[in-house]
């Protein structure tokens, strides 16, 4: 294993590189047998287990409810939402036949001719449609609103070049979609998801994220507005982290989804879409790991303490196990998951270097002098910073250190992200210094032309008008025309 840390490519040399080795090291996610999907091994499922679990939990708690729609949708419910379709049309599978046979050589499998479907099957790219052309059935009058639905399953979008977690063909996420009465009810659901992911990704994440509206290019397809969470990755590049789509009364329309009103008149349904996928495990790998490994925050991690014992022979373990046996069931009292690895298989290098490479950010040492002394050796995972402290009331330094590990995580991915960001008034300077990376804020003149023109040449484009930076008219870098305000610019995966 040590071997392997040393092996891991590190960011400074090729940080793409760097990334994809290590989710594979770190035993996340390898690349299946199937083109553009992969295996979410057991270890990078349990992280995303946790981020479903929080997320369910903080949805439910606005009045959203769980529910499961078909992965496989009729081709013409695609087509009643105009826009919607032309923003997915390249990037969907279609189902055309139900059934194989035998070939004639009766060594394989043929797709058999007389199973042609009727009308094709699209696997999911998104529910928008498949859920409008339920609700339709379920809203009758303005006490049927709001609908508040959420799904946690898989969609397919056909990818031609694809990295692990962040844009695989096959992905998992939750959508949820909502119906309302009014406009205002609508948008201000939107909002409220959207403070939802941002909430989520600082405080369990400890990603710092800024939030703000997607321009129209930028825009989810069928969406009157669509509100983001970019958060800036160690190589100054953005990620999307989550959307949030007011959609208005677009898909009420394409699937006659109305209602009664208060004043008993026919009206369409107002609608906002959202999600967050297991790209969130990208912007935790690369908001903060490092050169060993994996950094992971404590309330995400499936492990947040390992204890190794160190001893000689059977009498010294037996000690050590029964006052690890005390240690442990504290701390699992406290709500921390815990590991005492007593494997003598493997050698003590081995285990440091494998739970350093995955990220626990705590690792607790007791040898047999450690018990005759009353202490142990604690490493936070963040720091790599090592003490000795007293075996008694361990459980409460452990507690504390989780907490400091979370803060401080937050705090240096937070100073990271505001030392890049740039307010930039001149278009050849901004060409320069984009190469480098980082966040900037520039007059821009409202225009798809210079937005297009922007990314044509530099690879960069505009990931939102932010919401946190006060905003001041100006002139657009590019145009030269008048700006009502700057918009944020950076290069993305």
């Amino acid at each position: 294993m040590a071997t392997e840390i040393k092996g891991l490519t590190k960011r400074s040399v090729n940080y793409s590189q760097w990334y994809n080795e290590l989710v594979v090291k770190a035993e996340l996610a390898e690349q299946a047998d199937v083109r553009g999907c992969m295996v979410i091994r057991p270890y990078g499922y349990a992280i995303w287990e946790k981020i479903q679990s929080e997320l369910d939990k903080q949805f439910k708690a606005t009045g959203v409810q769980n529910a499961y729609f078909p992965l496989l949708i009729p081709k013409s419910f695609l087509s009643r939402e105009a826009e919607h379709v032309e923003g997915f049309a390249k990037e969907c599978a279609v189902v055309t036949h139900y059934r194989l046979k035998t070939n004639e050589t009766h060594d394989g499998v043929v797709v058999d001719p007389n199973a042609k479907l009727e009308e094709e099957l699209i696997i999911r790219p998104t529910s928008e449609t498949i859920i409008w052309n339920t609700y339709k059935n379920w809203i009758k009058s303005y006490r049927d609103l709001p609908i508040l639905c959420n799904q946690w399953c898989n969609v397919m979008r056909w990818e031609m070049r694809t990295r692990l977690f962040l844009r695989t063909s096959e992905f998992l996420w939750q959508e949820g979609h909502t119906a309302h009465a009014t406009r205002e009810e609508a948008e201000d659901r939107a909002k409220m998801m959207l403070k939802v992911y941002a909430d989520f990704a600082e405080k369990y994440m400890a990603v710092p994220v800024i939030q703000g509206v997607k321009s129209e290019t930028e825009r989810f397809a069928g969406a009157l507005d669509t509100y983001t969470i970019e958060a800036m990755m160690q190589d100054g590049k953005a990620l999307q982290s989550g959307t949030s789509h007011f959609l208005g009364q677009n898909f009420g329309k394409a699937f006659d989804v109305t209602f009664l009103n208060k004043e008993n008149k026919p009206e369409y349904a107002w609608a906002t879409s959202w999600g967050v996928s297991t790209r969130l495990m990208g912007a935790l790998i690369m908001t903060h790991s490092d050169d060993n490994g994996l950094v992971l925050p404590p309330r995400l991690a499936p492990l947040q303490v390992v204890i190794i014992p160190i001893w000689k022979t059977d009498e010294q373990l037996g000690l050590i196990n029964d006052k690890v046996a005390k240690i442990k069931a504290n701390l699992e009292a406290m709500g921390i998951s815990v590991k005492y690895d007593n494997d003598d298989q493997k050698r003590p290098g081995f285990k440091f270097a494998d739970y350093e490479l995955k990220g626990v950010p705590v690792r607790v040492v007791i040898g047999a002098r450690d018990l005759e002394n009353g202490t142990a050796e604690i490493m936070r995972r963040d720091t790599l910073e090592k003490q000795t402290v007293s075996i008694e009331g361990i459980e409460d330094t452990v507690k504390t250190l989780l907490d400091d590990i979370q803060d401080n995580i937050y705090k240096k991915a937070l100073d990271y992200r505001n030392e890049h960001i740039y307010e930039c008034d001149n278009y050849d300077e901004f060409k320069e210094k984009i190469k480098e990376g980082g966040f900037f804020l520039c007059h821009w003149d409202g225009t798809a032309e210079t937005e297009a023109k922007i990314k044509e040449e530099t690879q960069a484009t505009i990931r939102c008008v932010p919401y946190m930076f006060e905003q001041t008219p100006g002139t657009d870098m590019v145009s030269g025309k008048p700006s009502k305000y700057r918009v944020l610019i950076a290069r993305a995966y």
